[in-house]
C-alpha cells in the first residue's frame, strides 16, 4: 500500500464532544460498577448454640470462599447490617443507572459513526479486562493498539492500515499471572477465557495461536530471552492445553514502554478501555520490522505505513510525549535513531 496515500482524519465537533462523554460516562461506570462488586457476598444472622452472630460470607481474590463473624446481635451490629444492605441496593442501583446511560451513549455513537474497535476484538478486551489481566501483565499490541492513540488524539486513520481480523496480547513474562476470581474460568486458561466469548476457538497446532469459527485469531507473545534456552514455557493458565507464549525479539521494548492507556469505541458503539504500549515505540518498533528482510513484503509495507501514521498522530496530536531519547531508552539507539524521522513535525493531513 502506498504509504503517502493514507489519510489522517479529524473527528468533527459533534464527534469529538460524544467522544468525550464517552469515556467520562464510562469511567463513571467502571467506579460504579467497582464500589457494586464490594458489596459481593452477604452479611447473616448465623445461630450458634443460644446466639445469634453477623456472619459475613465473600470470596477472596483465588476464588476461596471467606466467613468472618462481625459480632453477636445488638444493636450495633443490626446497624452495621442495615448500613451495608442499603449501600449495597444504592450502589447497585448506580450502576444499573450508569449502564443504560452506555447503551443509549452507544446508539448517538454509531449514529456519529465513531465506531472503530472490531466487534470480537473489543469483546475480547473487555473479557481480559474484567478478569485484571489487562494493564496487569497483559497489553494489546499490534494493529488494534492504534485504536488507543486514535481515541486519545481525536482523529482517525485510514481503514486500510487499521482492519484487522487478528489481536495480538504481550504477555509479560516477569509476572506471574492469574485470572481474577470475577472471571469465572474454573481451570485459569486463557483458552477457556476466549471460548466464554465464542465456544469455536481452539488452539491450533501453533500452540501460541487460538483461531474461531471465522478464521479470527488471537496470538499470545512475549519477548524472546538471550540465550533462548533460558526461556521456559509462558502462559497464562497452569493447564498445559492453554496458550504458550512465542518469544519474538523486538518485544521488549514495546514491554519495557510505559504503558498508553485510552478508552476507544467499538462497531456498535460501545466503550472499550484499551492498555497498550507507547505510541512512540510502537511506530519504532514498526519501522525497525518494516526493514527485517525475513518478514513477509506485504507485512513490512504495512509495518512501514503503521508507523508513519502512528509518528504523525504523536507528533501532530500527542504533543505531551516528544520523541526524545531520554524518555526512550528501552529502544536501542540505532532503532531510536532510524525512527526518528517518523517524527518530524508536518501539517499536512496526508501521510
Amino acid at each position: 500500500m502506498p504509504v503517502d496515500s493514507i489519510e489522517i482524519n479529524e473527528l468533527n465537533k459533534d464527534q469529538l464532544r460524544e467522544r468525550v462523554n464517552t469515556a467520562q460516562r464510562y469511567q463513571a461506570w467502571r467506579d460504579a460498577k467497582e464500589r457494586a462488586a464490594s458489596f459481593r457476598g452477604s452479611l447473616v444472622w448465623h445461630r450458634s448454640g443460644d446466639s445469634e452472630y453477623l456472619l459475613r460470607s465473600y470470596y477472596d481474590g483465588a476464588g476461596i470462599r471467606r466467613q468472618k463473624t462481625e459480632g453477636i446481635r445488638a444493636p450495633e451490629t443490626e446497624r452495621l447490617k442495615a448500613l451495608w444492605e442499603a449501600q449495597r441496593a444504592e450502589a447497585t442501583a448506580r450502576e444499573a443507572q450508569l449502564r443504560e446511560v452506555l447503551t443509549r451513549q452507544a446508539s448517538i455513537n454509531r449514529a456519529l459513526q465513531l465506531g472503530r474497535v472490531p466487534l470480537l476484538g473489543a469483546r475480547i478486551i473487555r473479557k481480559i479486562d474484567a478478569a485484571g489481566l489487562l494493564g496487569r501483565g497483559l497489553r494489546i499490541v499490534g494493529t488494534n493498539a492504534i485504536y488507543a492513540y486514535e481515541a486519545a488524539a481525536g482523529i482517525t486513520v485510514d481503514a486500510s492500515i487499521t482492519t484487522t481480523e487478528d489481536i495480538d496480547l504481550l504477555m509479560d513474562a516477569r509476572r506471574s499471572l492469574r485470572l481474577a476470581s470475577a472471571a469465572d474460568i474454573p481451570d485459569g486458561t486463557l483458552i477457556s477465557l476466549l471460548r466464554k466469548i465464542d465456544l469455536s476457538f481452539e488452539r491450533t497446532r501453533q500452540n501460541f495461536r487460538a483461531t474461531n469459527r471465522d478464521g479470527y485469531l488471537v496470538d499470545l507473545i512475549t519477548p524472546a530471552v538471550d540465550p533462548p534456552w533460558r526461556m521456559g514455557d509462558v502462559r497464562i493458565g497452569a493447564s498445559e492445553e492453554d496458550l504458550t507464549a512465542i518469544p519474538i525479539d523486538g518485544l521488549a521494548w514495546l514491554q519495557s514502554a510505559p504503558a498508553f492507556e485510552a478508552v476507544a469505541i467499538d462497531e456498535k458503539g460501545a466503550p472499550v478501555r484499551i492498555v497498550a504500549t507507547d505510541p512512540r515505540v510502537f511506530a519504532a518498533h514498526k519501522h525497525w520490522l518494516s526493514g527485517q528482510p525475513g518478514r513477509d513484503p506485504l507485512k513490512r509495507r504495512r509495518d512501514a505505513a503503521q508507523a508513519k501514521a502512528v509518528g504523525r498522530i504523536v507528533t501532530r496530536e500527542l504533543t505531551h510525549l516528544p520523541y526524545e531519547a531520554g524518555a526512550l531508552r528501552m529502544l536501542p539507539r540505532a532503532v531510536f535513531e532510524a525512527a526518528r524521522p517518523l517524527f518530524e513535525t508536518g501539517v499536512s493531513a496526508h501521510l
